[in-house]
């Protein structure tokens, strides 16, 4: 299993300014390149004051020039709100200018009050997210594409410059069920059980691998993303304090995923109580010391998770944050990574 840092962008307090929030973003990009993370995640929200980067093509180029190796993954670009038509040929030269280490995790969004905003029903998102995927698919691939659909209507046009090599796709599903029917379509799947059980995120995994074994070897290649909040806690008391501002996250993210009211004024999201206690976020979530981080990932790892996702950004100082990372690294990772497993091995074989 690899680990993914995700650069959420966490902004509750606005005096906090732009400027030091994507100078703490390309920091930890640099910092999780340096320490040995395979990649780091970019979100794409509009509006509101969390998960906040409007431009995550914009934020990869720019990770890429400060970073040397790490996979810098959309988690996720929402294609209802661009046209392909342009997004494609964003897409291609962003491609070119990160040197091909990006990868385009997509979805339909999940916050009406952003889609609203932006001129998209969420109850007509799916159907257009559908249309959108299929164009950008065919933009990529042909030339000379010509489209009469619903939500697109073109003559025939070619997307230039044409791509280097074939991008890396990733769909965002949440649902057992439609995590299974991604997979069936031979897509790699990113997902979340949130704040959820880890019984709920068993289902997620179980969909996937159910849809990758009936693929056979046509499957095999497909791979499953699993986005968690995450801290290392330096003890106890450290673990509840990281629990709270937890809870304070959700309070903002509750509010505007699907199921909350969308309260939302001069771009702040108004808190409101989350779904589960502090204590029950601890169970859930992986905040915790670095032993018991260990026991919850040991347990993503066999049920086949291929790399998990972790948001530490949850309203931590940016010394904290990067604390937690370099803790993580250090304490956490080796017990899964690559070169972690061949170096446990060598150690068995010296015993």
């Amino acid at each position: 299993m690899e680990f993914n840092h995700f650069l959420s962008s966490f902004f509750p307090d606005p005096s906090y300014g732009g400027q030091r929030l994507y100078g703490d973003m390309i920091e930890q990009a640099r910092h999780a390149d340096a320490l040995g993370y395979a990649s780091v995640s970019v979100p794409e929200h509009h509006l509101i004051n969390i998960l906040l980067t409007p431009a995550p093509l914009q934020m990869a180029v720019k990770i890429a020039a400060e970073t040397k190796r790490v996979k810098i993954v959309t988690s996720v670009a929402v294609l209802p709100l661009h046209d392909m038509r342009t997004y494609a040929g964003e897409l291609i030269m962003t491609d070119i200018l990160t040197d091909g280490r990006l990868i385009l995790g997509i979805g339909r969004g999940a916050f009406p009050f952003e889609l609203g905003r932006l001129g998209v029903s969420i109850d007509e998102s799916r159907e257009k997210f559908d249309e959108s995927l299929n164009v950008l698919q065919a933009l990529l691939t042909r030339e000379e594409v010509s489209w009469e659909g619903k939500y697109y209507k073109f003559e025939p046009l070619t997307v230039m410059p044409r791509p280097e090599r074939p991008i890396q796709m990733m769909l965002a599903a949440m649902v057992p069920d439609a995590i299974y029917h991604s997979v069936k379509r031979g897509l790699h799947i990113q997902t979340t059980p949130l704040q959820g059980s880890k019984e709920h995120m068993l289902e997620q995994v179980s969909a996937f691998t159910r849809g990758r074994d009936e693929l056979g070897a046509a499957g095999a290649h497909l791979t499953l993303s699993l986005l968690r909040v995450c801290f290392v806690a330096e003890n106890e008391a450290d673990k509840r304090r990281k629990a709270e501002l937890a809870y304070g996250y959700y309070e903002r993210f509750d509010n505007v995923h699907v199921w909350g009211p969308g309260i939302v004024e001069h771009g702040v999201i108004k808190p409101l109580p989350p779904k589960l206690s502090v204590d029950e976020l601890m169970e859930n979530t992986l905040i915790g010391t670095p032993e018991e981080l260990i026991e919850k990932l040991s347990v993503y790892a066999d049920a086949g998770v291929d790399e998990t996702i972790v948001n530490m950004n949850i309203g931590a100082s940016q010394e904290e944050t990067l604390g937690s990372m370099q803790r993580f690294a250090d304490e956490v990772m080796p017990h899964f990574t690559k070169a972690g497993a061949a170096n446990r091995d060598a150690d068995l074989q010296s015993v």
